[in-house]
């Protein structure tokens, strides 16, 4: 019986994110310790790791497992795609990335923190798109199926109006750095042939990209 990597690494990493979450379920030390936090990774402890292990816990079950479920639908379409090592870069990268946009715009609130895989899911999802703009999504309990190139147009967008307006306890920021780091991987590897095909829905759809850029630049 051959080992598969391919498919038991994001059976992996989900066990794992679980196993993580439910400790921090029940000990506020070991959650208080991983999860992100400004303070702690720009004041005099430096502890960097809380990129990564931030992405390790959840606020509650429904959090874990919407993003589990996410994560566990488009893995295989990404490894497929790539292959398990590029999926496993953006996967990761999207969750620094992420964490890093956090960083920046809440520099100057020391006393931010946030959990959750959102990064890394995120970036796994629009790598996916980037690939199949075409593929159908569903959103909730809309009974149709949605192009992706549309669900991400209409994503980034929400994501921009959240980060401007703070809507809701969610990590808007992290989504979109997420997001940034999944397209910008997937476009680097995706054949070129592939890319001239569908130009024109990826220009559409990181318009939001865009203006995020230039409201950045903007200090807005």
């Amino acid at each position: 019986m051959s080992f598969d990597l391919q498919s038991v690494l994001p059976i992996l990493i989900i066990i794992l994110t679980v196993l993580t979450s439910m400790k921090g379920f029940n000990d506020m030390a070991f959650f208080d310790r991983y999860k992100f936090n400004v303070g702690a990774i720009l004041g005099k402890s430096k502890q960097w790791d809380r990129l990564l292990t931030s992405a390790t816990l959840h606020g509650d079950y429904m959090h874990l497992l919407f993003n589990m479920m996410t994560l566990y639908f488009f893995s295989p379409v990404v490894a497929d795609a790539f292959g398990v090592w590029i999926y496993l870069v953006i996967y990761f990268f999207s969750i620094v990335g992420g964490g890093l946009l956090s960083l920046f715009i809440h520099r100057r609130e020391y006393y931010y923190s946030a959990i959750g895989a959102s990064g890394g899911v995120v970036g796994v999802l629009f790598a996916a798109i980037a690939v199949y703009p075409h593929m159908g999504l569903r959103f909730f309990f809309i009974p149709i199926d949605i192009p992706g190139w549309i669900f991400g147009l209409g994503y980034l967008a929400f994501s921009i109006y959240g980060m401007l307006k703070n809507v809701g306890n969610i990590g808007h920021d992290a989504h979109m750095g997420g997001a940034v780091v999944g397209i910008v991987v997937a476009l680097i590897y995706t054949p070129s042939e592939v890319l001239s095909a569908n130009a024109f829905y990826l220009g559409i759809m990181i318009l939001p990209l865009l203006i995020l850029g230039y409201l950045i630049w903007k200090k807005k």
